[in-house]
């Protein structure tokens, strides 16, 4: 009798239910397009940091670039030997550590003996600066009047250099940088490396850690034009590349990857690194384990990936605040609309029907029996907007994803605490400064099993919603009130 009534009363009442459920249907549509874009901005942010320091990484550890003048990283010096001949060609380059001071490398082994750490591996990076060009000797002519005042020139007051000028001299150079990232080639599987794939040839072997051996950046090899089996020279030594990466998002973490101990060679820092990758046990683990490296290993700077995430800006940081702010307070607020309208149509709907249910009740139907059958409307014009609701965000995150809006993510300075472990996102250079970076991604809005999940529940919430209007309503409803209406 429930079901056969039910149907007949829905049938008869088509618009209603179609209202009601539309109005559900909106609320619940309008909270997964929501919840569904602000996953892919999720995602998005992650493949930015991913960018970064590579897979499973949880945290760095570093230690900061001291301050110019204080005893840090000095300005590079290159030394030339001017020739007579025009034709004379010279070639330096100056090896340094990028962005941070050196760590000892048994750093590595004491941040991974703090409890709550599962993996920790340790890097170094380099940047190298390379200056070829032609030098011719010039002749030198003193300034008498600045020898005899005392002014030593470059040496300062006093310093006895003498000052003039080089004429018939010059030189004719360039100047070029790339960076150099020294990897644990027995570790692979945490560090900026990961967050590139392998196109060409292959990737390190674990007993090639000493090895003259090279991964290249996809991009730098073609710019070079370098290619498998041909060396790059870093500091007068080749290092045949054994393989080419390329970067899964933005732009790689080095433009040459090389064996830890060839780095330190290459930069005269034996038994130094510049970053700890560090890997917890668990994501709720990441704090606390980042509080103990801090207290435990002096010196240090701790950096988490939602460091790093706050220094992310651009199109993508206000769309992703828009998202958790606007947009999820919006979707709350047409919610509960949704859910009031629902229950008043409903309570609406009953007083009509008033002569009905009021005969019901004289034939001897109970309140309760009443209020039920009410809220079983209710329930089936809910979960009908639950269906529209569904169909109607899926489109929606359809939509999106088929779109593929492009945001922009601005990655800026941190100074030496933050994450990277070489290339543009390291560091920088002797100062320990990098400007800025600019990533562009593509958004999408992947809609979850959970999401669905919750928008099922919500249907069910939105009739139950209405149905307690409408039960209410229903439940005081006396016999007397039909025949008052027939009167």
């Amino acid at each position: 009798m429930f079901f056969t009534y039910l149907r007949r009363e829905l049938r008869r009442r088509r618009k209603a239910a179609l209202v009601v459920a539309s109005g559900l249907a909106l609320g619940i549509a309008l909270v997964i397009v929501v919840s569904s874009v602000s996953s892919g901005m999720s995602k998005a942010q992650d493949k930015v940091l991913q960018s970064l320091y590579g897979l499973g990484t949880d945290m760095t550890v570093t230690k900061a670039a001291a301050a110019p003048g204080s005893g840090g990283t000095e300005r590079p010096r290159f030394e030339f030997d001017a020739k007579d001949d025009d034709e004379a060609s010279q070639s330096t380059d100056r090896v340094m550590v990028q962005g941070f001071q050196t760590l000892a490398a048994d750093t590595v082994d004491k941040v991974g003996a703090q409890d709550g750490v599962a993996d920790a591996v340790a890097g170094l990076s380099l940047t190298v600066m390379k200056v070829d060009g032609q030098f011719k000797r010039g002749e030198f002519k003193q300034d008498e009047s600045a020898s005899q005042g005392g002014q030593g020139g470059r040496g300062g007051p006093g310093g006895g250099q003498p000052q003039g000028e080089v004429r018939g001299g010059g030189a004719s150079f360039d100047v070029n940088s790339f960076t150099v990232y020294g990897t644990d080639v027995t570790r692979q599987d945490l560090g900026p490396l990961t967050s590139s794939t392998i196109t060409e040839g292959r990737t390190f072997k674990a007993a090639e850690t000493d090895a003259e051996v090279a991964v290249v950046d996809a991009a730098y090899a073609k710019e070079k034009e370098l290619a498998l089996d041909k060396t790059v020279t870093v500091s007068g030594t080749d290092y045949t590349i054994i393989g080419i990466s390329t970067a899964d998002s933005g732009d790689a973490a080095a433009n040459v990857y090389v064996p830890l101990k060839q780095a330190q060679t290459l930069a005269d820092a034996k038994d130094k690194v510049t970053t700890v990758y560090v890997k917890a046990t668990d994501s709720q683990k990441i704090e606390p384990v980042k509080a103990a490296i801090q207290k435990n290993i002096s010196g240090t700077t701790v950096t988490t990936s939602a460091d790093l995430a706050d220094t992310v800006s651009g199109s993508l940081s206000t769309a992703s605040d828009l998202a958790a702010g606007v947009g999820r307070w919006l979707s709350v607020a047409v919610l509960v609309a949704a859910f009031l309208v629902a229950g008043l149509l409903t309570s609406s709907a009953v007083s009509r029907r008033v002569r009905e249910f009021g005969t019901l009740k004289a034939l001897g139907w109970k309140s309760g029996r009443v209020t039920r059958q009410v809220i079983g409307e209710a329930l089936v014009n809910g979960l009908l907007g639950g269906v529209l609701g569904i169909a109607v965000g899926l489109a929606g995150a359809y939509a999106v994803t088929a779109i593929s809006p492009t945001l922009t993510a601005q990655l800026g300075s941190s100074g030496g605490g933050r994450m990277g472990g070489g290339g543009p996102m390291g560091g920088g250079g002797p100062g320990g400064q990098s400007a800025s970076k600019t990533l562009d991604i593509a958004l999408t809005a992947p809609v979850s099993l959970t999401t669905i999940l919750v928008a099922v529940a919500l249907a069910v919430a939105g009739g139950l919603v209405a149905g307690a209007f409408g039960g209410w309503r229903a439940s005081r409803l006396r016999p007397a009130d039909a025949l008052r209406r027939v009167a």
